[in-house]
């Protein structure tokens, strides 16, 4: 019956060809506008790590001083990083199943091959902990281990695009790279691993692609390399040297922990209010309401706006504008279920019943919705890399529509499709036959 109805269906578009293209262009149209919109929504507010999630933390510290909060604006908020002395500090407890400090930088990459020229790469200066905790896959090799931490070691670990690209994507665990003239041995390369967002860099290029090595925190105690992420400092004592910065009150250093039971995590907040009672016993610390807060993975996105609030309106714009194309969508209905009123009243005589129509009717407007479907997934896919332009590039890690979303943006057009097509093919099926059997 339901192939009947769908040749039936086909005979009734193509009969009003130029209706049925209206239609299609405004369903088209609705789906393509929204699911642009939707797609960057679902890719910036995806939970980047969904099976361990609620079991990681970044940590917070307020060690601030007047004049004036952290942040003026929201001056219940505490910074975001740590100093470098709390975060060694911090590395001393064995409460967290896994705990890692790190910071973004930037060096020169000078590659053996001269036909590769000298690139700058995202370096992330980082503990062994890193790799674990975030489940980092390799390729080739693996991860320092903590003896590498503690004696600093001149070792490396690369991403893909990066082996990619000065070894042709080879085994290059044994081989060596110059990163600003200084040679560290590569043990390990990473497969593909993209998490969207960036959610352990929350607050600077959460949408950005991953960082093309990772080197050991502690190269940097001796290296003195710039941080590319943010710095913010207090205090009079004077900066004068990068040990006087590694001991001074600004903070930088990003600070994440692995808590896998409520018990741990209610340990690991005791522990922090205890260690700031110690550090106010030494001088720092100086404000009386000095906390300190833990937020999971989803928890630090949404603390950290990674959602662009611009994007929540336009979501809600997009969905009204899909309404209204439903809206112009059931007036073309009418129009056409009206034209095709003397036929439906013949069928109607010679005996099809009002659920017959009704569900020929509806597979007809079912077929448009999918037609509608299509043309709206490909204005999308140009909606995407509309906003691709646009932002140049910042976004290059949201403009893609997964599987989830192609299933979704078809299952969307056709449910909407059949809802518009509800009360067009009710006033049809009350049409009666008497009526237009004597104009026949």
């Amino acid at each position: 019956m339901f192939l009947y109805n769908l040749r039936l269906a086909i005979k009734s578009i193509r009969r009003n060809l130029s209706l049925s293209v209206l239609m299609v262009a405004a369903i088209g149209i609705g789906i393509g506008a929204c699911m642009t919109v939707v797609t960057v929504y679902y890719m910036m507010s995806g939970d980047p790590i969904p099976h361990k999630s609620d079991r990681l933390f970044a940590v917070q510290l307020n060690n601030w001083e007047a004049p004036g909060p952290f942040d003026q604006d929201r001056p219940e908020r505490l910074p975001e990083l740590l100093t470098y002395q709390d975060a060694m500090n911090l590395m001393e407890s064995d409460i967290p199943t896994r705990k890692l400090a790190m910071h973004a930088s930037g060096l020169t990459l000078d590659p053996a091959n001269p036909d590769i020229n000298p690139m700058l790469t995202t370096t992330l200066f980082t503990t062994t902990d890193f790799f674990a905790m975030f489940d980092l896959p390799f390729q080739y090799g693996g991860a320092w281990d903590e003896s590498a931490d503690s004696s600093a070691a001149e070792v490396a670990v690369i991403s893909r695009s990066l082996n990619e690209t000065v070894f042709g994507g080879e085994n290059s665990v044994g081989e060596r790279i110059s990163l600003d003239n200084r040679e560290f041995l590569i043990i390990g390369v990473l497969d593909h691993w993209e998490p969207v967002p960036r959610f352990y860099s929350a607050h600077n290029n959460a949408f950005g692609e991953t960082d093309d090595a990772f080197i050991p925190l502690s190269v940097n105690a001796t290296w003195e390399k710039q941080n590319f992420g943010n710095t913010n400092c207090w205090g009079d004592s004077p900066i004068d040297s990068y040990a006087a910065f590694l001991g001074s009150e600004c903070v930088w250093i990003e600070y994440w922990v692995e808590l896998d039971t409520a018990a741990q995590q209610d340990r690991y907040l005791s522990y922090l209010a205890a260690y700031i009672s110690e550090q106010k016993r030494l001088g720092r610390f100086p404000i009386a309401d000095a906390s300190a807060e833990i937020h999971d993975v989803n928890d630090w996105l949404v603390y950290n706006e990674v959602v662009n609030p611009d994007f929540r309106v336009l979501l809600g714009l997009a969905i009204m504008f899909l309404v209204v194309c439903l809206i112009n969508t059931v007036a073309l209905l009418l129009a056409k279920f009206s034209a095709n009123a003397p036929r439906v009243g013949l069928r109607r005589a010679l005996g099809a019943s009002k659920a017959t129509i009704f569900k020929q009717n509806l597979v007809e407007v079912g077929l448009i919705g999918l037609g509608g479907g299509m043309l709206g997934l490909l204005l999308a896919r140009l909606g995407l890399q509309g906003v691709k332009a646009v932002n140049l590039g910042q976004y290059d890690q949201l403009v893609r529509m997964d599987q989830t979303l192609v299933i979704a943006a078809l299952l969307v057009s056709v449910v909407a499709a059949l809802i518009a097509g509800l009360y067009p093919t009710w006033r049809i099926c009350q049409v009666p036959p008497a009526t237009y059997l004597k104009t026949q």
